[in-house]
């Protein structure tokens, strides 16, 4: 009980802060989601002014309609499609990063610089190699206008995002790589196994953990993508609207009920992902690791 207390005295400044960053801006967005501001009629015909309490009438108006299922659904696919091309890309890059080659250096030096440049600046980059006379229609000899609207936006959204954060993957994987021994890559050597059975059963399965704390950040990060549709194609583009843009546009508008309402439905979004993600794939850490300790001390 004594090392609990010292325990919990210790934290208590990091509880608090984590209360006042985290805790009171989702309490106040919960709060603010029950009410809708500006002038509007009573029952009786009058004009009023101010907050009006509402209810769970804001996530009502949310859930049917159209606008917030196209997000919902934008939202979905950039995750899935961006975060699977990332891990397909990073880990190819984490392996190329990882062997002993003559200049190695430069090659992480020159595959870390994507994930260095500001989302913002990305998004400028790509828009200028979209262009209708562009980079990327003079490369294909297409006339496509990729930043408009339609699968075109998608797809560019799509390829940006995996070029600007596939890095990050391949980094996080490449720290797992360095913490295998060499003798097991030895030992597989010796037994005969192809580089396909050496990297599936004996590199892939030595790095789950770094990759999937890889893809859970990704997961958590693409989630609530927001500047790089933004910058790239633009505000009120059904085509690539997300759910964060959607919460900004409304609250650009002074619909700071509504805004709230679908700030509070993604951060819910956000919280269900995780937990599967962790309850299924098995990246509870914490978990294992109190198994082990319990084993330990029976």
């Amino acid at each position: 009980m004594r090392q609990g207390r010292l325990a919990t005295l210790l934290l208590s400044p990091t509880f608090l802060v984590l209360g006042l960053v985290v805790g009171y801006p989702l309490v106040a967005a919960v709060r603010e989601s029950l009410y809708r501001g500006g002038e509007q009629l009573d029952e009786s015909g009058f004009i009023v002014s101010g907050e009006r309490f509402v209810g769970l009438d804001s996530y009502a108006a949310a859930l049917g309609s159209e606008r917030f299922w196209t997000a919902f659904g934008n939202t979905t696919l950039f995750t899935g499609t961006t975060v699977a091309a990332e891990v397909v890309v990073g880990v190819a890059m984490a392996l190329v990063m990882h062997r002993a080659v003559r200049g190695r250096g430069l090659v992480r030096a020159s595959i870390l610089v994507p994930w260095a440049i500001p989302t913002a600046v990305a998004g400028l980059l790509w828009r200028w190699i979209f262009q209708s006379d562009g980079v990327a229609n003079a490369v294909l000899g297409t006339e496509l206008l990729w930043t408009s609207d339609g699968w075109p936006a998608k797809l560019a959204v799509i390829i940006a995002d995996t070029w600007k954060t596939a890095p990050f993957v391949g980094l996080l994987v490449l720290a797992g790589l360095q913490l295998v021994p060499h003798d097991v890559h030895e030992a597989a050597r010796l037994d005969g196994a192809s580089a396909w059975q050496h990297f599936w059963r004996v590199t892939l399965p030595l790095v789950k953990p770094a990759l999937l704390v890889a893809v859970l950040f990704r997961l958590l990060d693409a989630l609530r993508m927001f500047d790089l549709p933004f910058v790239l194609v633009g505000a009120q583009k059904g085509a690539v609207e997300t759910l964060s843009m959607l919460a900004w546009d409304e609250a650009n508008q002074v619909r700071y009920g509504p805004a709230a309402a679908y700030a509070v439905i993604l951060f819910l979004y956000v919280a269900v992902v995780a937990f599967v993600f962790v309850r299924l794939l098995g990246a509870d850490l914490l978990g294992e690791r109190r198994a082990r300790r319990a084993g330990v001390f029976r």
